[in-house]
């Protein structure tokens, strides 16, 4: 893993999320995108270096819709930078980790992504992201 690639935030209401972050961090989004297939919406912010991703459910069956209903808004995920998320994705199964999926899938921002089961991560939703090239 290379760095931390972003931290994910999940939101009830995007205007009013992206109005807050503005103004918390003095700064407008620099990229809003739609992923149809995880019926979430998002938004980035960059800060210096740290990217924090706002992730909006579009369906009430989205995971994050779920996850607001579980536990409320707030931090969603860990996304971690990898240079082969194939070759991670292989290196951490053989550790023992529980992958929610068995390829990587195509996430926003030109990535392709992979999270990893929360219960074997002390709790925590980890994301392993890769640049499509």
């Amino acid at each position: 893993m290379k760095n931390v690639e972003h931290i994910g935030i999940a939101v009830k209401d995007m205007e009013a999320a992206e109005k807050l972050f503005s103004s918390l961090f003095n700064s407008q989004p620099y990229k809003r995108e739609t992923i149809p297939s995880e019926f979430v919406e998002t938004s980035f912010f960059k800060v210096n270096q740290t990217k924090i991703e706002l992730l909006e459910a579009t369906s009430p069956d989205s995971a994050i819709a779920r996850f607001i209903e579980k536990k409320g808004e707030g931090f969603h995920h860990v996304a971690f930078e990898v240079e082969d998320i194939l070759a991670e994705m292989e290196r951490l199964k053989a550790e023992g980790f529980v992958l929610l999926n068995d390829i990587p899938k195509n996430g926003a921002d030109n990535k392709l992504v992979c999270f990893l089961h929360p219960k074997g991560t002390n709790g925590m939703l980890i994301e392993l992201c890769q640049e499509i090239r």
